[in-house]
């Protein structure tokens, strides 16, 4: 499983049937029928496309991603509940993973980079014996060993896959190689030659062994850790080989598993908004969910129009911030602006227009 980020905005194709082109070959008749354009015999004419409605809606779906569904997947459906104009997500999560995808909504897209920043929970089993070559239990066995590790010899282990570490990605990872990504070339058998680089795991736990070919791991790491890879390299080095058989994210920076919900939980939500039961706004988390590791700035309704505009203001006095670098800027409690702070001075970096459905559960 990776931590590894991307573009945090995807989009919906409208749905709309389009019959196949006929022949419109048919029996010999008394009278000819009239002639049809060059091109054109037997066509049948194409129904019109279907227009959905689609809403202003801002904000993040914390959500909990079943196992078998992909990211993409997962942001399609959450668009379609809401009908939204805008939706991504701040960090994939492998179809054979279940939990935490943050999915940012509308202006929410604008702090995807500060969620991809987050350190990530997972929660994960490793079967001994078998290396595949996707590291997880969806690919084919690459190596086999009729070694097992004892409890205290993965103990002892676990200290050396901790701090700052080096590590190569999975062969079926989404880096791209040359524009390609590297999935796509290894589904295609080319050889996936990736780079390691180095990232760091703060915290990595036993927390069970349920018999001699499992082990069970919680662990805390930053962006760019797949532990996928953890995975793999802790079963070479233990002699046995190994991949994960289960994987569950807990958490993404501020989203945590309190924040979260399920795609059932929230196709009930928006069935009672539709019949006037309740709004979308209960069912999203404000945009700010995001920036819970930075500082916040309260300004004038003025000076908010003037961020807005795209214009420095120049803060002196009891109202000037005494710190320097990135905050987001509120006016009458209303995200207005991503910008940075120099010395009483506030340039807006990202503005928001929150109009609209505007997230406000658990706020």
């Amino acid at each position: 499983m990776t931590n590894t980020t991307r573009s945090p905005s995807s989009s919906l194709q409208n749905l709309a049937a389009q019959p196949d082109a006929q022949t419109g070959e048919t029996a010999p008749v008394a009278h000819a029928a009239p002639s049809r354009p060059a091109g054109q015999a037997g066509r049948r004419p194409r129904k019109p496309q279907i227009r959905r409605e689609k809403h202003n809606v801002h904000g993040w779906i914390a959500l909990d991603k079943p196992v078998g569904m992909t990211s993409t997947q997962a942001v399609g459906a959450v668009k379609r509940l809401l009908k939204c104009k805008s939706a991504g997500h701040a960090g994939t999560l492998d179809p054979l993973a279940s939990g935490c995808l943050p999915i940012a909504v509308g202006d929410a897209t604008k702090t995807v980079p500060f969620v991809q920043e987050g350190r990530k929970a997972y929660r994960f089993t490793v079967q001994w014996g078998e290396e595949r070559d996707t590291d997880d239990a969806e690919g084919q066995v690459a190596a086999i060993s009729a070694e097992r590790p004892t409890r205290e010899a993965i103990g002892a282990l676990l200290p050396q896959f901790t701090g700052e570490i080096s590590q190569v990605p999975p062969r079926f990872s989404a880096i791209k190689i040359a524009g390609e990504r590297a999935y796509d070339l290894a589904r295609d058998g080319e050889v996936v030659e990736l780079a390691a680089r180095t990232v760091r795991i703060d915290r990595l736990t036993l927390i069970g062994v349920p018999g001699a070919d499992h082990a069970e791991f919680e662990a805390e790491c930053g962006k760019g850790t797949y532990v996928r890879s953890l995975a793999r390299d802790m079963g070479r080095a233990l002699g046995c080989f190994g991949h994960i058989s289960a994987l569950r994210r807990e958490s993404v920076g501020g989203f945590v598993p309190a924040k979260m919900i399920s795609l059932e939980q929230l196709t009930e939500l928006c069935d009672r908004a539709a019949a006037g039961e309740g709004s979308l706004a209960d069912a999203l988390l404000p945009v700010e969910t995001a920036l819970d590791d930075i500082p916040a700035l309260a300004v004038s309704q003025a000076d908010a129009a003037r961020l807005q505009r795209g214009q420095a203001v120049l803060l002196r006095g009891r109202d000037a911030p005494i710190f320097s670098g990135t905050l987001y800027v509120k006016a009458s409690g209303r995200l207005v602006a991503l910008a940075e702070a120099d010395r009483g001075e506030i340039v807006p970096r990202r503005v928001f227009n929150l109009t609209g459905v505007v997230g406000r559960r658990g706020s």
